[in-house]
C-alpha cells in the first residue's frame, strides 16, 4: 500500500482542527495515522516508485492491519520533526530516527524498529580512522540537527573542521572532497559500503543506541499499540527479511560489533 505524501501547507487546516494529541482511539475513529518524515532513502522515502523504506513498510504492515490509511506529511526538515509534532500535524515521527537524551526530554519513543550506533568511515587509499583523536583531525561531514551532529559535537571535533551538508549528500561529499570523514548511523554506512567498495569504517562513536518511532508524552496508548506491533515484529522472519532488502547479507554481523561497548 502505497500512501498519500502531504506538504505541510496542504495539511494546514488539518493541523489547526487536531486537538493537542492524538491517541489511539482518536487515531482508530480517523481511519489515518499521519506519519511525520524527511525523505531517507533507507527508511523513509518519500519518491515516486522508489522502494518504501524499512520504516515506512513497518508502518504499512501496522496500518493493513488496523485498516488504517497512511498518512504522510513531509516535515521539511529533521529540526522541524519535534516542534511539527508538538503542534498536532502528525501522530508519529518515523524515518530513521534515533532516541537520544535531548529527544527523550520532549517526547516518548516507541521500541525499537531498528538497532544503531554512530560510526566514523572515510575513503580508501586514506587511513581507516581508528581513534576518535584521528576523527579530530579530520574534516568531518554531518547534517544540522541531527543525532548524528550530536555525536560529532560529543566526540569534541573542532567546529572548524565540522562541514555541515544537506540530508542524505554525506557520501557524495566525502567522494567530492568537502570532507575526509563522515559519521553516520551504522545502518546507513553499511549500505553506502555496498555502494562504494572503496569506503571503509572506523571508531564507532557514543554509546550503542536505537532507533524508534517518536510521539507525543500525552499518547501513551498509540506509543503502547505500536510497541507490542514492534515486539512481535522483531521476533518474525519478516524482520530478518527487511534487514537483508535494505542493508545487505553483512548488516548482521556489523550491527553485533556495533552493540559491543
Amino acid at each position: 500500500m502505497r500512501s498519500l505524501v502531504l506538504p505541510l501547507a496542504a495539511t494546514a487546516a488539518l493541523a489547526a482542527a487536531a486537538p493537542a494529541t492524538a491517541d489511539w482511539p482518536e487515531v482508530k475513529q480517523r481511519g489515518a495515522l499521519r506519519v511525520l518524515a524527511v525523505h531517507e532513502d533507507l527508511f523513509f522515502s518519500l519518491k515516486e516508485g522508489a522502494a518504501p523504506g524499512f520504516d515506512r513498510e513497518v508502518l504499512e504492515g501496522f496500518a493493513q492491519l488496523h485498516k488504517l490509511k497512511l498518512e504522510v506529511v513531509q516535515a521539511g526538515t529533521w529540526d522541524a520533526m519535534i516542534p511539527s509534532l508538538e503542534a498536532g500535524k502528525g501522530d508519529l515521527i518515523a524515518g530513521g530516527y534515533a532516541i537520544t537524551e535531548e529527544r527523550q526530554k520532549r517526547i516518548a519513543f516507541t521500541s525499537e524498529v531498528f538497532p544503531s550506533r554512530k560510526v566514523a568511515f572515510n575513503r580508501k587509499p586514506a587511513a581507516p580512522i581508528a581513534s576518535l583523536d584521528a576523527l579530530r583531525a579530520e574534516k568531518v561531514c554531518t547534517v544540522k540537527g541531527t543525532s548524528m551532529a550530536q555525536e560529532v559535537a560529543a566526540a569534541q571535533v573542532p567546529a572548524a573542521n565540522v562541514v555541515f551538508v544537506a540530508s542524505g549528500t554525506m557520501p557524495q561529499a566525502l567522494k567530492d572532497g568537502a570532507c575526509s570523514a563522515v559519521v553516520l548511523g551504522v545502518e546507513h554506512a553499511i549500505s553506502q559500503r555496498q555502494k562504494d567498495p572503496a569506503i571503509q569504517l572506523g571508531v564507532f562513536l557514543g554509546q550503542p543506541g536505537s532507533l524508534a518511532f517518536g510521539l507525543r508524552k500525552a499518547d501513551p496508548a498509540l506509543q503502547a499499540e505500536l510497541s507490542a506491533y514492534l515486539d512481535n515484529f522483531r521476533k518474525s522472519p519478516s524482520w530478518s527479511r527487511l534487514v537483508v532488502k535494505y542493508f545487505g547479507a553483512e548488516a548482521a554481523e556489523v550491527l553485533k560489533k556495533a552493540r559491543e561497548k
